[in-house]
């Protein structure tokens, strides 16, 4: 027995030191990619030195003599911290996903090469000034100069993922910059998936009213009657079940909900407590470990330059100069439709036009997958742009036999200047000269927040499409290809985006709602992202004369809900203080403790607070209950909570309360009978998942922050050291927006949020503030990979300063890159 448990001891014992010998080695290897902040290293592409300052938040401010060497200094900065999130990127614009990751992002590729988004980013290129292609190539250069000494020096492949998914590097390139750039296009795109959307439920849903019910207009005149889409394109079939939905964190395509939103206001000198103009922004993106953004700053021959970059795009996309500050959001112009090609029945390979039919331009790509035998793929185009497969965007759903679906849409455009804009915007002096840096601007359109030190604006940038008076459907459904009214013709001017500088009020912003109301074909757009956050902003904004940096900062963390005030008093307006008391341990008793709950509520969607949790529950089975019936197959598609919807049906707009008559029932049900029962569904979830005490939940429990990571977020074991999970508060419809998931078991997630956040003081720009979602280090081993996620969590922020004393003072690291 001794001799047995000595030789067990020793295979333990033996066992360990393999391991820990492992993990030694695997740390050992992992960490040789950690960037060395404090250093020199010569290099052949800079005219002096150019010093890398990293502050105690590790934000590089980068000196340099040149603009170039600046620029250069960017791009190394970049790649030493997110390596791995560039050629990620890059790989996503490209369609090559699936060289590294097999057959699970094939998918990505098909539509990204069908979009044709890196040909066109080549071709681009000569649309640039000579000066942007010289700041985009130093640009490239200092990614290239990290490259290489990864290389040379065996830095762990500058990245631990690049173990794991070893492919080489590709030298880096002005066209992959702007081809990073048309991939956060495709991000934030979502007028197409609304185009078709609208277009099957309107086959379902034949009644005009009731399909303004379930995908209202904003509130607004000027929307004129639109056809019947089965009128408009004959043959479309009544329901065609859609492709099963496979949302890869890789993709750029994000579902129906989850494209871009943002936050931005500014302060006129009139309403400033300090007498300097004010301007905050919060863009939202899809959460993930690291963050998209990235904050730095450029001291240039104008003068310092400092806010949130995206790696691999060498422009200050949101924050401010001593100056100017700029903020984004996303502004929902219509600048997508699709278009039904009819196909020639004796020749598939041409389709008609307005002149007869013609032949596609058509040529081959392939797809090389990890561990499996490549692809090639026809890519076709007609005269309203690439040809789509009928399983993207579920266009065989919309897509009558014989016929194809073509994409018309401005960020596919061979000349796109939009990074010119962007850099030029850097170098502008006031409002009125970034307007006029802004005019290049192509895609994805943005409302741009100005501020400079006595005047604010607002201006809308992007090509909007200029459509014919006799379109279709205006844009809002697919429409026949052939015919000429419904083609693209050009674009309208610049001048005509909608613009506002120094308005009386003294205040502009934006939170994704509609900002102007023109007829068709001059209109801006149909559908917008925003119909609720904007009531909140108007009420914190007008509620006092002047504001401070410090209000503003209590504006953009708001949590408290608009729609959950203006909702509960309708639905629940039979349902509160009603019926006998119940018996403890009884549905009703249940039913009645909720609605005590939400009776005292003032609608903060805090995350310690169990009302959030109730509301959201009751609020997403009622609207499964009202829809089911009618929409069938397509009621999955409606992820959130549509609050335009819900008024509608609780008001009775138009009759939209016969929705709450279930149709397969003999019984005609109220409103009231349905709000009931959906809250008692949403009583019976949350007790399955997390138990029966109302009183004890909690709201961030439910909505915690998703900051995963993109590749290893599902790897188990991994996952617990890269994935970043924070109890959140806010929601859907907060300024402090937390948008949820909306599908899966757990639905409430947090998973689309403001992943960078900055307030700008130009009485005292030094005072600015601004923060990222996570931290600046792509690597999950740096100290700095997640040391802000818990300040971002909890509202705070890291100073933005152009003080270069401040800056040294509190370095952490200097790297000097020598000529």
């Amino acid at each position: 027995m001794v001799v047995i448990f000595k030789w067990l001891l020793r295979i333990v014992s033996g066992l360990l030191i393999l391991g820990g010998l492992t993990i030694s080695l695997v740390y050992f290897f992992a960490s040789r990619s950690l960037p060395e902040y404090d250093k020199d290293l010569q290099t052949g592409f800079v005219s002096a030195p150019v010093e890398i300052v990293r502050n105690n938040a590790n934000v590089p401010h980068i000196f340099g003599e040149r603009d170039e060497d600046v620029f250069f200094g960017l791009g190394y900065a970049h790649a030493q911290d997110r390596l791995w999130q560039m050629v990620t990127l890059r790989r996503t614009a490209q369609g090559r996903l699936s060289e590294v990751f097999g057959t699970a992002t094939v998918d990505v590729d098909r539509l990204i090469r069908r979009l044709d988004i890196y040909p066109l980013s080549v071709q681009s290129v000569d649309a640039l000034s000579d000066e942007t292609k010289s700041l985009m190539t130093a640009y490239a250069n200092g990614v290239n100069t990290r490259i290489n000494e990864v290389n040379t020096e065996a830095l762990g492949r500058g990245a631990p993922e690049m173990f794991m998914f070893n492919a080489p590097i590709a030298p880096w390139r002005v066209a992959d910059s702007l081809s990073i750039q048309r991939v956060m296009a495709l991000q934030l795109a979502g007028h197409l998936k609304e185009d078709v959307l609208r277009a099957r439920v309107s086959l379902l849903v034949p009644d005009e009213k009731r399909l303004s019910d379930i995908m209202p207009d904003f509130p607004g005149t000027g929307i004129a009657a639109l056809p019947e889409y089965a009128a408009l394109v004959p043959g479309a079939k009544r329901f065609v079940e859609a492709s099963p939905a496979v949302h890869h964190p890789l993709s750029p395509f994000k579902p129906r909900g989850l494209a871009g939103a943002s936050n931005a206001w500014a302060a006129a000198t009139s309403r400033s407590a300090s007498g300097g103009t004010l301007l905050a922004n919060d863009p939202h993106l899809q959460l993930s470990a690291p963050a998209i953004w990235y904050l730095a700053r450029m001291e240039l021959s104008m003068g310092g330059v400092i806010g949130g970059t995206i790696p691999g795009i060498p422009a200050v996309l949101t924050g401010r100069s001593d100056r100017l500050g700029w903020g984004l959001t996303s502004a929902y112009l219509d600048d997508q439709d699709v278009l039904i090609e009819e196909l020639n029945p004796n020749n598939p390979n041409e389709y008609r036009t307005p002149n007869g039919f013609k032949e596609f331009e058509s040529r081959s790509s392939i797809i090389n997958i990890k561990d499996a035998a490549p692809i090639t793929l026809t890519l076709r185009w007609s005269d309203n742009g690439p040809i789509l497969s009928g399983n993207q965007f579920d266009l065989k759903t919309i897509t009558p036999k014989g016929h194809v679906a073509a994409i018309s849409w401005t960020s596919l455009s061979p000349n796109d200047t939009s990074m010119e804009a962007a850099i030029g915007l850097m170098y502008a002096d006031n409002v009125r000269g970034a307007i006029r840096a802004a005019e290049k601007y192509i895609a994805p359109a943005q409302n741009l927040t100005l501020v400079d030190r006595e005047t604010i604006a607002m201006k809308t940038v992007g090509a909007n499409p200029r459509r014919a008076a006799l379109h279709q459907s205006k844009g809002r459904l697919p429409s026949l290809g052939w015919r000429p009214e419904n083609r693209w013709q050009g674009r309208l001017p610049y001048a005509s985006n909608p613009e506002f500088i120094s308005p009386i009020g003294g205040i502009v912003g934006n939170t994704n709602n509609k900002i102007i109301d023109r007829a068709f074909p001059l209109h801006m757009s149909f559908t917008w992202g925003d119909s609720q956050r904007v009531h909140r902003w108007e009420r914190l904004m007008q509620g006092r004369q002047v504001h401070t940096r410090d209000s503003f900062i209590e504006a953009q963390l708001d949590t408290v809900s608009f729609t959950a005030r203006s909702l509960l008093p309708l639905v629940a307006a039979d349902l509160w203080f009603t019926g006998e008391s119940a018996p403890d341990g009884t549905p009703e008793r249940q039913r009645q403790r909720a609605l005590a709950l939400l009776a005292e509520w003032n609608g903060e969607m805090n995350e310690h607070l169990p009302e959030p949790l109730i509301y959201s529950a009751w609020m997403r089975a009622l609207q499964t209950r009202i829809i089911k019936d009618e929409l069938g197959p397509l009621e999955p598609e409606f992820t959130h909570l549509e609050p335009l919807f819900i008024e509608r049906v609780f008001r009775d707009v138009d009759g939209a309360s016969v929705w709450c008559d279930v149709i397969q029932s003999a019984a005609t049900e109220s409103c009231s009978d349905i709000a009931r029962l959906a809250l008692d569904d949403a009583i019976i979830w949350i007790e399955e998942k997390y138990g029966r005490n109302l009183e004890s939940l909690r709201w961030g429990d439910a909505h915690q922050a998703t900051h995963d990571h993109q590749v290893l977020g599902k790897v188990a074991l991994l996952r617990n050291f890269v994935n970043i999970r924070q109890s959140t508060s806010g929601g859907d419809n907060t300024l402090q927006r937390g948008k949820t998931i909306g599908r899966g078991p757990d639905p409430f997630l947090n998973t689309h949020s403001a992943a960078y956040r900055g307030v700008y003081d130009f009485a005292d720009p030094d005072s600015s503030v601004f923060i990222i979602s996570t931290g600046q280090s792509g690597h999950f081993l740096s100290r700095y990979y997640d040391d802000m996620a818990q300040l971002w969590r909890r509202g705070e922020y890291v100073p933005m300063s152009l003080d270069e004393e401040l800056a040294r003072a509190a370095a952490v690291g200097i790297t000097r890159l020598l000529p």
